[in-house]
C-alpha cells in the first residue's frame, strides 16, 4: 500500500510502540493525529513529538445496538468520545471500557481520565483510548 510520508511515519511509530503527533514550532500547538499544517496558526514548521497518551474524555455517545459497527466488535465495550490530550490536542476517538452499566456514573463525573493505547486491528495498528481504572 502506498502511503503519504506523514501517514507512513505515524504507522511505523505505532509498530515501534510510540504514539506520535506533530508540534508546531511557531505556536507550540500539538496536532494529533499528525497533520502537515498547524490547525491553530497555519504554519508549516512542525516537528514530530511523542505524546504521553494521558487524556480526558469530556463527552461521549454509546453506539446503538442496531448501529454498532461490526469492525469495532473486537474493541467492545466502547463508546465514541470527545477527547483532550494532556498536550492539548482534541480529537474524536474510540474509548474502550464504557458500558451501559457504567455510562451514568461516567457522565456524572466528566471529564474522566483515560489513556491512549496502541491496538492491533485486522492488518494494522491504531490508537484507541481506555478508561483508567485504579
Amino acid at each position: 500500500m502506498i502511503m503519504e510520508p506523514i501517514v507512513q511515519k505515524f504507522y511505523e511509530s505505532l509498530d515501534e510502540g510510540k504514539i506520535l503527533g506533530r508540534k508546531c514550532n511557531s505556536c507550540g500547538a500539538l496536532e494529533f493525529p499528525p497533520v502537515l499544517v498547524c490547525n491553530s496558526c497555519g504554519h508549516l514548521d512542525l516537528e514530530w513529538a511523542e505524546i504521553s497518551g494521558n487524556a480526558h474524555m469530556f463527552s461521549f455517545v454509546m453506539p446503538g445496538t442496531a448501529t454498532a459497527k461490526p469492525e469495532f466488535q473486537d474493541l467492545m465495550p466502547y463508546c465514541f468520545a470527545c477527547v483532550k490530550l494532556e498536550e492539548g490536542a482534541e480529537v474524536n476517538a474510540v474509548v474502550c471500557g464504557v458500558t451501559r452499566k457504567n455510562k451514568q456514573e461516567l457522565m456524572d463525573n466528566l471529564p474522566v481520565p483515560i489513556k491512549a493505547k496502541i491496538s492491533q486491528r485486522e492488518g494494522f495498528k491504531t490508537v484507541v483510548f481506555e478508561l483508567i481504572t485504579e
